[in-house]
């Protein structure tokens, strides 16, 4: 890779997103980030762009004045993400629209976007988020879950399309984490969910970063298509 290599990371205004757009910009990488709120931060080396990931036309223009500004991709970071915690039979057409739209068509659009652009260098690390809501069948999250079930398909069918052009894809799963997301979620189901794993406690931001650290690493060219859920799942 160049000597500052260039990230984008979906979902940086707040709670993962930001900490991993800290993290980066702390290891030397020049961080496009993005998310619907403008960030209350500016720093060196960092780029920010308020959109829909899942509004193609911002989309596209985010990628061609990243191409235009630094030249090449090395690294994708899907991180974006909803959720909301219905049974099914209590959950409008809407909620679950938006649901699929941001966590699986902004994490497609930001895939495609992004292999168009490290393809040029031969070259590219994409990873994307899951959830273990997935594996364990999770109740009240059956849209969330499914959403994340298509990423995840998503995720081992581009490691395949992609491997020719030098572009691992990969996925991360984490456990439950003290973001934005869970607030809503009460303490019981909580605790239940924390039960479920072998490692009882929530995950960090700092589990996270260390998984997503080795799927983008130049040495792990030979790893794609994996998914690696956290916690003991």
């Amino acid at each position: 890779m160049e000597k500052q290599p260039t990230i984008v990371i979906t979902g940086a205004s707040r709670g993962i997103g930001k900490y991993l757009a800290q993290h980066y910009l702390g290891q030397g990488f020049q961080v496009v980030g993005c998310s619907r709120r403008p960030v209350e931060w500016q720093v060196e080396n960092y780029r920010h762009y308020c959109l829909d990931v899942a509004d193609e036309t911002s989309v596209k223009t985010m990628f061609t004045e990243i191409r235009q500004n630094y030249k090449r991709l090395d690294v994708l970071i899907n991180n974006a993400g909803i959720a909301a915690m219905n049974h099914t039979l209590l959950t409008p057409l809407q909620t679950a629209q938006n649901i699929l739209n941001t966590n699986f068509m902004g994490t497609f659009l930001f895939c495609r976007e992004a292999a168009r652009l490290m393809q040029r260098a031969g070259y590219g690390r994409i990873v994307n988020f899951v959830t273990i809501a997935t594996p364990l069948k999770l109740e009240g999250e059956a849209v969330y879950a499914a959403s994340k079930a298509a990423v995840l398909n998503l995720t081992q069918i581009l490691a395949r399309e992609l491997a020719a052009a030098g572009i691992t894809v990969n996925a991360v799963g984490p456990g439950p984490v003290k973001t934005d997301l869970i607030r809503a979620v009460p303490e019981d189901k909580l605790n239940d969910l924390l039960n479920r794993q072998a490692i009882h406690r929530f995950c960090e931001f700092e589990d996270i970063a260390n998984v997503i650290d080795f799927f983008i690493r130049p040495q792990s060219s030979f790893v794609t298509g994996q998914v690696l859920f956290l916690g003991g799942v």
